[in-house]
């Protein structure tokens, strides 16, 4: 850990974007950002060469990278993914569970354990998002039916003690019995509790946001849509992530999941306060076409890679995403159009705030020195995690 400065950046902001600026880091946070001012200099001393530099960014689903899935359950899986990913710009990121076994899902923690503090391998991973296993069956996608349940009391008080201070977030049904005396736990705990793979309508969404339920996961994938009821129309989770204020939504901007038109509409619709944007991918992510695995290796299912996306065999549904963060910026700028300061924003401050990561993603002193470095084709050159640069395109 050491002083340096990167100079002739355009520093984004989720305001506004400063030409010919300058971040100094001293150790793990950011001394200076903001106009050039040679009197902020300090320690060696790099020009970036007119690229932006943006807070750096904030991956808050994903299940893997560079042939690696987190429930692999081991130390390779896990810095292999921090890796991948952080050539592509992710300075953080939660490694993501499937509907799995519980001694599966115990293992992960374990590993994680392990891994969590180690600094310069990849992508910083501050705690786990648990995706299941308190699925509707009707809307599982490609989550594994063997592993899907009703959230037992006695099930989820055990993954929490096994978790203990691993688990940033948690994706469950609201609609299940027991649904909500389980997210009044995890609200008590601090732990996010997020609507997901669900049946739901917004009367169930209403009761959720007062027990504690507060964002919703992979919005349009895996969720009820307006439902029809002996002649009635009842909003279901779709409509509910656009109707309430009080819920904050993300969607998997890779062009395949939801299509451009729908990525605007998200974007236009909820603003950059309300939505933030996920990889959701799996270990396909920065690895060729071909035949892959959802999920462990031990224990997954198999999929293919093909049209920048993981498939089911039989190519009937998605099996998650193979996108890095660089194509989701790209996506939404070039995409949904929005400006690249909304486009980071979306990636930066916006996922730092859901989760509750106060000292991530501003450029300004004294928050964590997390920078993410790309030119005008949205490819990253360099990406640093705590004042340490885990990716140099350079070297």
């Amino acid at each position: 850990m050491s002083t340096y400065t990167l100079t002739g950046g355009r520093l984004i902001t989720p305001v506004r974007i400063i030409e010919n600026g300058m971040v100094v880091v001293c150790e793990d946070k950011i001394q200076y950002a903001g106009p050039f001012d040679a009197a902020q200099v300090s320690g060696p001393v790099t020009d970036v060469g007119g690229q932006y530099i943006s807070p750096g960014w904030i991956d808050m689903h994903t299940h893997g990278a560079g042939g690696h899935d987190f429930t692999d359950a081991t130390e390779e899986a896990f810095i292999g993914s921090a890796k991948m990913h952080g050539m592509h710009g992710t300075a953080v990121l939660l490694p993501t569970s499937l509907c799995c076994s519980d001694d599966e899902l115990f293992h992960m923690f374990e590993v994680f354990r392990r891994v969590k503090t180690i600094r310069g391998e990849g992508a910083a991973m501050p705690g786990m998002h648990l995706e299941g296993p308190f699925f509707a069956q009707s809307q599982r996608g490609a989550q594994d039916p063997r592993y899907v349940s009703n959230p037992d009391k006695k099930r989820w008080e055990a993954i929490l003690a096994a978790g203990e201070g691993l688990i940033l977030r948690w994706s469950s049904a609201p609609e299940l019995p027991g649904a909500m005396e389980f997210a009044r736990e995890l609200r008590r705990r601090g732990i996010v509790s997020s609507i997901a793979h669900t049946d739901a309508t917004d009367a169930v969404v209403c009761e959720a946001i007062e027990n504690g339920y507060t964002h919703i996961t992979h919005l349009y994938s895996g969720m009820s849509a307006l439902i029809r009821i002996n002649s009635y129309r009842y909003p279901g989770v779709i409509e509910s992530g656009f109707l309430f204020d009080e819920l904050t939504s993300e969607i998997i901007a890779d062009g395949c999941h939801l299509p451009a038109s729908l990525l605007r509409h998200c974007y236009r619709t909820l603003g950059t306060n309300r939505l933030a944007i996920v990889t959701d991918s799996m270990r396909g992510a920065g690895m060729p076409d071909g035949e892959s695995v959802l999920g462990s290796l031990k224990d997954g299912q198999p999929c293919i890679i093909e049209d920048g996306v993981a498939k089911l065999p039989d190519r009937s549904a998605f099996a998650g995403s193979v996108a890095t963060a660089d194509r989701l910026v790209r996506n939404m700028r070039d995409l949904a159009g929005a400006p690249i300061t909304d486009a980071v924003k979306m990636i930066t401050l916006t996922p730092a705030r859901i989760l509750g990561l106060r000292s991530k993603g501003y450029l300004a002193a004294g928050m964590d020195a997390d920078l993410t470095v790309f030119d005008d084709d949205i490819h990253v050159s360099r990406t640093v995690t705590s004042g340490v640069t885990v990716f140099d395109a350079a070297h």
